[in-house]
């Protein structure tokens, strides 16, 4: 069945459809993915295909981003003989021959009709020997079918990958051999076309769409062939921020759909929301054909590194042969937090990786495409200069001059952010910050000197800018949207050209000699990590140089083990293929989280393993890891720290384990030990630091703190020396709620989680069950209690009210006891009303 752009109205595609179930596949079994890309008609025998097909894992999150090391490979390196580890070894197999690929063949083998001619994204044979495992001992990238289902109804299959993927479970080494000639020959059979891209950014202040948006999206220009439309502060409400459920992302999707070109007939391709930042990507009906791999992800960067109140969306997918990814992020606000934004930038760009539908290729990050368009509001100030004189230079238009105040420049310049990027340049007055419904500057109390916060960079080949201008007639924000019209040169395939390069590599793959056994040198093959703390990552890498056989690699399991690793320790990529005389590096990525610090800090487990590198018809190569842990309070239960006396770091290992592993119950029986603290004294030093200093700060506990001093205070904390503590409010109040995460216990028990949820309606109730919680928990509730009490006597000036501080706080002391799984919706709000009693009455 072929499609064309023809099949693909805007009337099946905007709105987007419900998802459906295969049960509600229609009788005569053609049916429609409408999904949130672009629709494909399937028959039900295709459609039973992809549904089984093997797609990328899960996103990793890292709340760090480092600077790799790369040392070289030494090709003299022999491989050591690790006798000892003969249990860990496997028979090496026979060397098989690879099956010919068959060019005229319809059915079985490679048909390369169905091959992506792109030859990105190269999808390769999913392991056999992983079909007959459980799901517990998968690699690390597998998909459950549930995930597999969510994924195929994302529609971020599209009708020119259909043929491709259909054929995905087909492909073999040699496939792969193949798509990997095809992407270094690629100028062989592509040609660069121009399209124009729209790309436009508007933070709207929380308000919904009063007037058309046709004077920003369409007025004045051609139709565009592209629509990348963003916006921030879609909804400020506590609903949006919790529950991350709004009605204005259909009300400004419906708006945007209104005011595109009338001169053309689009498709919408992708809608991504985190909580207020919104991405919208449309293309031309006849263009939908040649999108494809559509994929996108969600970095939040507010406190605890995640909430989605700051942060950024992005859209990647192939256009024709040429990678794109869009990115519309909403940055740290307030003049003064300059490093906080260069901080957020940073994290966007570490932490937003597409998995790929090759689960043997790494993700890609934001700088592995081709072109990158970034938008948003970046909320880069003028500094350094009075509110008057800020609006005199704009009054007499003297842009040039104000411009060398703005703060993004000045941080472009210092190549802190955006290094490689372009900016046009800036000929229209700043977009910020005016009186809503007028074109006047700030009147209120904070009278906020304008600036230009709202901003669209790009950064790669054949990219021309053809304007670049706000939009004054739009009054419904305090800040004024933003476009920008580009010509991109898309690289577009030759079919014939394509075939010919084809049949080319086909012909030299015939002559090669497939029978020797791979082998691969490794410039490193040991590795140590020391003093490795909370949350820090450490990064030790190591280059693979293969020889003269094309060759699979991949990290397995050790005998009786689930995975390929410990929790705490991952390969980046963990699997991958490598051609003759190629090289690949390899970051083995160290990080201990709240998961893992606490049978660290106890000895149950330590900085040990062994990695086995395994190449597919080769041999297995032994890696050992090892290191040192540093124990720290995160991770480190109530009770045990309530017997610490001195910091952790004073202690020796033999007490730090033995207090760590003391069981809950015989707190009260203090006999052997020293007599014990009523709250740990970390969680003193942290209340009282806030208590002293922080009661009237402004969005306490909603505005996150600088990564490197939450590290100063995780140090301080652990080694005692708090009063040299220099840190921000937010830094502190962050740490303090990722202290609070980091429980293994909850400071209300999980045993006590379900009937707190039954009488999280009746005060008198709840307060009893508080009382039947440990000694030492107990001490820690009615704590915090007092110190949040403490707090809202301040609302008037830190903003603060029960309700904030009950959904902040209410997922962090209640957890669900099951498989420690996240709240669910009606369980979250149960959790905060339980919490919003103490915080409303007497203790």
């Amino acid at each position: 069945m072929a499609i064309t752009g023809d099949d693909v109205s805007l009337d099946q595609i905007v709105p987007v459809s419900r998802d459906f179930t295969l049960e509600e596949v229609p009788p005569d079994g053609e049916i429609y993915i409408l999904g949130s890309d672009v629709t494909v008609q399937l028959d039900t025998a295709e459609l039973s295909l992809i549904f089984q097909l093997p797609f990328g894992s899960q996103t990793r999150m890292f709340l760090h981003e480092v600077a790799r090391a790369c040392p070289g490979f030494d090709s003299a390196t022999r491989d050591p003989e690790f006798l000892w580890l003969t249990r860990y070894r496997r028979p090496e197999p026979e060397p098989e021959l690879p099956t010919p690929l068959d060019c005229n063949s319809a059915a079985g083998g490679s048909n390369f009709d169905g091959l992506r001619p792109d030859g990105k994204g190269l999808p390769m044979d999913q392991n056999p020997s992983d079909q007959d495992k459980p799901e517990s001992l998968q690699p690390r990238q597998n998909k459950s079918k549930s995930q597999i289902t969510d994924m195929v109804r994302s529609s971020t299959i599209t009708v020119s990958d259909k043929a491709h993927i259909l054929s995905m479970q087909k492909f073999g080494l040699r496939d792969t051999i193949v798509k990997s000639h095809l992407l270094q020959k690629e100028e062989d059979y592509t040609y660069i076309q121009n399209f124009r891209f729209f790309v436009g950014t508007y933070n709207v202040n929380g308000q919904s769409p009063k007037e058309c948006l046709r004077p920003w999206l369409s007025e004045g220009i051609e139709a565009p062939d592209v629509y990348c439309v963003g916006f921030q502060e879609l909804d400020l409400s506590k609903e949006a921020f919790f529950f991350h459920d709004t009605p204005k992302e259909e009300e400004w999707f419906k708006a945007v759909s209104e005011g595109l070109h009338p001169d053309a007939k689009y498709a919408k391709v992708k809608l991504i929301r985190l909580v207020g930042i919104m991405l919208l990507l449309y293309v031309k009906r006849e263009h939908a054909a040649y999108i494809s791999e559509v994929e996108a992800e969600t970095v939040g960067t507010g406190i605890m590194g995640r909430m989605g109140n700051k942060g950024g969306v992005a859209i990647r997918f192939q256009f024709h042969n040429t990678s794109i990814c869009v990115v519309n992020s909403h940055l740290a606000a307030h003049t003064e937090e300059n490093a906080r934004r260069n901080q957020d930038y940073k994290d966007i760009c570490s932490r937003m990786q597409f998995y790929q539908l090759d689960p043997s290729l790494p993700p890609l990050t934001i700088s592995k495409h081709d072109v990158i368009l970034w938008l948003g509001d970046l909320n880069y100030r003028i500094e350094n200069m009075d509110v008057e004189k800020v609006k005199k230079l704009i009054e007499e238009k003297d842009f040039q001059t104000l411009y060398e105040y703005d703060q993004l420049k000045i941080q472009v310049d210092k190549k802190t952010v955006f290094e490689g990027f372009t900016e046009g340049e800036l000929t229209f007055q700043p977009t910020y910050k005016y009186d809503t419904g007028s074109d006047d500057w700030d009147t209120s109390e904070k009278c906020r000197a304008p600036a230009w916060c709202d901003r669209i960079l790009w950064k790669g080949k054949n990219i021309t800018q053809l304007s670049y201008q706000s939009h004054m007639a739009l009054k419904t924000s305090d800040h004024k949207p933003v476009h920008s019209l580009f010509d991109i040169g898309v690289r577009v395939i030759n079919d014939e050209l394509y075939r010919k390069t084809l049949e080319e590599i086909v012909r030299s793959l015939d002559k090669m000699e497939n029978a020797n056994i791979p082998s691969v040198s490794l410039s490193k093959r040991e590795f140590c990590f020391q003093n490795v703390k909370y949350m820090q990552l450490q990064v030790e890498s190591f280059t693979i140089h293969n020889g003269q056989v094309p060759c699979h690699f991949e990290f397995i399991n050790k005998p009786d083990e689930e995975s390929y690793c410990k929790q705490w320790l991952n390969a980046n990529p963990s699997r991958g293929f490598l051609l003759p005389d190629s090289d690949i590096e390899i970051e083995l990525e160290l990080f201990v989280n709240k998961t893992t610090a606490t049978k660290l800090n106890s000895g149950e487990d330590k900085i040990e393993d062994i990695l086995v590198l395994h190449l597919d018809r080769g041999k297995d190569y032994f890696l050992p890891v090892s290191g040192n842990y540093l124990p720290s309070c995160f991770g480190s239960p109530i009770h045990t720290l309530c017997y610490m006396r001195e910091p952790i770091l004073d202690l020796p290992l033999e007490t730090i384990s033995k207090l760590t592993l003391m069981p809950i119950q015989t707190e009260g029986n203090g006999s052997q030990l020293e007599r014990p603290l009523e709250i740990p004294k970390e969680l003193w030093m942290m209340v009282d630091y806030l208590y002293r200093n922080a009661v009237q700060q402004e969005d306490l506990f909603q505005q996150p703190g600088l990564r490197s001093e939450f590290e100063h205070i995780r140090d301080y904390l652990d080694t005692g020396m708090i009063d040299n503590l220099s840190a921000s409010n937010h830094s502190v109040a962050e740490a303090l709620l990722l202290f609070l995460e980091s429980l293994p216990e909850p400071v209300i028990c999980y045993s006590a989680y379900h009937n707190c949820l039954e009488c999280s309606g009746n005060y008198t109730a709840s307060k009893q069950v508080i009382s039947t919680l440990p000694t030492f928990h107990n001490n820690v509730f009615k704590y915090l209690m007092a110190f949040l009490q403490e707090l809202l006597k301040n609302s008037a000036k830190n903003h603060l009210d029960e309700n904030i501080l009950a959904s902040i706080f209410g997922s962090l002391l209640l957890r669900n006891p099951a498989g420690h799984q996240k709240l669910d919706m009606m369980e979250k709000k149960k959790a905060q009303e339980f919490i919003h009693q103490f915080l409303c009455n007497p203790l």
